[in-house]
């Protein structure tokens, strides 16, 4: 089921995730209708805050990218990043690695709307699996961007906090206005189902 994505002036996108203790069918079905939403959307990634649920849960999707390369390594072995998409991270915890770099970004969340982010080029995760197991993967390059830029989602973190402030300010009035269109929506929206804390 695709759903709608929370776009930026909704509060939920400023929320840290809560910590997933139990993956039943309910996280299982949910990670399917991000995965599906993230695709209609043509997005690489896709956190449960932009759909209002404030958790530690993120999928990921570089298949589609042929323009900016990616590495990665599960388990220490080398694999091909696009033959393991999708990914879907639960409860992820992340260390940085390598130099940084500056790369263009946008989100969902920020329709026409993109930067320039420093991120870390590589990343360490270890998150939990939907089958229950742990996972260690080693993302370098556009992958380790992605996961960094989702992380960011789980804690509250958005990309254009770490813009550098001239930047953030060329966007000042296109970020307001969206702002202003998220809140007008709030107010007329229907409380979700989805919208319950576990």
């Amino acid at each position: 089921m695709i759903l709608p994505i929370l776009q930026y002036g909704d509060p939920i996108l400023r929320t840290k995730g809560q910590r997933i203790e139990k993956i039943d069918d309910r996280i299982r079905e949910l990670a399917a209708n991000m995965i599906e939403t993230m695709h209609a959307a043509h997005g690489v990634g896709l956190a449960a805050q932009q759909i209002g649920e404030a958790l530690q849960l993120t999928v990921l999707d570089i298949s589609a990218v042929e323009d900016r390369p990616s590495t990665l390594k599960l388990g220490g072995k080398d694999a091909d990043p696009t033959s393991a998409m999708p990914l879907v991270l639960i409860n992820p915890e992340i260390e940085l690695r390598g130099e940084s770099e500056v790369g263009v970004e946008g989100c969902l969340s920020f329709p026409e709307i993109t930067g320039d982010i420093e991120r870390a080029q590589s990343v360490i995760v270890r998150a939990q699996t939907l089958e229950g197991g742990t996972i260690e993967i080693e993302a370098g390059k556009f992958l380790a961007r992605a996961i960094q830029h989702e992380h960011d989602h789980l804690n509250g973190i958005l990309f254009i906090d770490r813009m550098r402030s001239a930047a953030k300010a060329a966007l000042s009035s296109r970020l307001k206005r969206l702002q202003k269109e998220t809140r007008r929506g709030i107010r007329h929206r229907e409380p979700l189902v989805s919208e319950t804390t576990l």
